[in-house]
């Protein structure tokens, strides 16, 4: 029989047995979670699975100086950290022009085993052009899961012909669509969350003459699944420490006759992309909310929003600060409270106590490509209320029903009137049904596992194929200089 063996490649450096500092740097978000749980699913199958990343040795991350490491009880499962552009930590965009030798240290480190994975799977640009490297010396197809692109990253940002200079010494953008470009056009398969994902995405002008997301058989729809294991409805050691942290929280900041209200409970990064300022003004403008609810604003790492926030928080800081000034103007800050959530634990036991108050949660993201956040606090029995704009009005909508509220993040009055359509007076059947097909959505079809099982189906189909042999442009194996990018 034939051992299956798949290569995670993602040469950014951030996985460790502890997961240390998941959320804590920009280089250490969520594409993190989505690679080790995904590959760990793909383990508890018995496939052979590597998550190859890149090996230091500096004394301010110690976590990633082994060669091989492991996560405590998962079997079929390595940390692979290959050595390449010297020792020290260096942040994503400083390794675009290093990518070649991570590559050749891959193909090394599985020579030296004389056992190659059948297939890799690359994650994000940096290892997207690596398997592309990878894939032209072996014959090894590869999939690629950009996670995001960096054509919709250069528009959020407002770059053109005029600044893309500006903005090119700290993103490195025309070396990332570059490297996207060739992923993509000679990926056995390009893997997105949403099938707007593919549409608006790839279909940005940028790519259209490496990719046709008309083509069925380069794209697969493969949803990023919930942790299960974490959030869910069993009641949790960590619940009762969540308990007393957010009693301390009404006693320090609010009332005690608040703590039992009904609480929406707002938990992302705070970014002005997610909006929490349109959710803030929602619920202000409701006397009802106001009143009969308490707004929660997850905010990890801050316990007082009111005190000395750290200004090397940049955007961050900002987002609150503006936030903390709308609470005391509108004189909220009896109702509107910030929760410091460490971790995913907490933020699980957090919706748990939530939902025993039969709470909501509520993402007013501008937009959101594929939205985990509500399906994991569904997952934890809290209806959602959620932006239309994007991924949710995928996983959370089908032909037969709406699984939660969907919002314009842009129209305070749909966000405030999704809200009382759960938590408003005399809505708890509504707020029931929500509960329970949500609940159905998610565990149906929002799992790791059900990831694991549509990727490796997709493997299989591909294993037998013949593929074109990719044209690695010559920046990247140094021989040539960047083409410039048509703004």
């Amino acid at each position: 029989m034939i051992i299956l063996r798949v290569a995670f490649f993602n040469p950014q450096a951030n996985f460790d047995p502890k997961d240390r500092y998941w959320t804590t740097h920009p280089d250490f978000g969520g594409q993190l979670v989505y690679i080790k749980e995904l590959a760990m699913a793909m383990a508890s199958m018995g496939v052979k699975t590597d998550i190859v990343t890149r090996r230091i040795e500096d004394e301010n991350w110690p976590e990633f100086s082994e060669e091989v490491d492991f996560y405590p009880g998962v079997e079929n499962l390595r940390i692979v950290r290959v050595e390449f552009g010297g020792k020290e930590f260096l942040r994503k965009e400083l390794l675009w022009p290093r990518l070649r030798e991570y590559s050749e240290k891959i193909l090394r480190f599985y020579d030296k085993e004389k056992a190659r994975p059948n297939f890799v799977t690359t994650h994000y640009g940096d290892g997207g052009i690596s398997g592309a490297f990878f894939a032209k010396w072996t014959g090894i197809p590869f999939s690629f899961t950009a996670h995001s692109l960096g054509a919709q990253k250069m528009h959020k940002l407002g770059v053109n012909s005029d600044n893309i200079q500006e903005f090119e010494k700290e993103f490195s953008f025309t070396a990332r669509i570059v490297a996207e470009r060739t992923a993509m056009k000679y990926s056995a398969v390009n893997v997105v969350s949403t099938s707007m994902e593919r549409f608006e995405q790839y279909g940005h002008r940028l790519y259209s003459k490496y990719i046709d997301v008309e083509d069925d058989n380069k794209f697969s729809v493969i949803p990023p699944g919930v942790n299960t294991e974490v959030f869910n409805t069993r009641d949790s050691s960590e619940d009762k420490t969540v308990e007393d942290k957010i009693e301390k929280l009404f006693e320090r900041f609010s009332r005690r006759e608040r703590l039992g209200l009904p609480m929406i409970v707002s938990s992302s990064r705070l970014d002005e992309k997610k909006n929490h300022m349109g959710l803030l003004r929602a619920y202000s403008s409701s006397k009802y909310l106001r009143n009969n609810t308490n707004l929660i604003i997850v905010t990890s790492g801050v316990t007082d929003p009111y005190g000395k926030i750290p200004s090397d928080s940049g955007s961050e800081h900002r987002v609150l600060k503006n936030l903390v000034g709308v609470v005391l103007r509108e004189n909220l800050k009896d109702r509107v409270l910030f929760a410091d959530i460490r971790n995913q634990k907490e933020l699980s036991s957090l919706y748990r106590v939530a939902a025993r108050r039969n709470s909501v949660f509520c993402l007013t993201t501008l937009y959101e490509p594929f939205g985990l956040a509500p399906l994991e606090a569904i997952a934890c029995g809290l209806p959602a209320v959620v932006t239309k704009n994007g991924g949710p009005s995928e996983s959370l909508k089908d032909s037969e029903n709406e699984y939660a509220v969907l919002v314009d993040p842009t129209e305070t009055d749909s966000i405030r009137d999704g809200l009382l359509s759960v938590v408003g007076p005399g809505k708890k059947d509504r707020h029931a049904e929500l509960k329970l097909l949500g609940k159905r959505r998610v565990f149906s079809r929002f799992t790791w596992q059900a990831s694991a099982e549509e990727y490796l189906k997709q493997i299989e189909e591909r294993l037998c194929k013949d593929f074109e042999e990719p044209v690695i442009p010559s920046w990247f194996t140094g021989d040539g200089n960047l083409p410039p990018l048509d703004l």
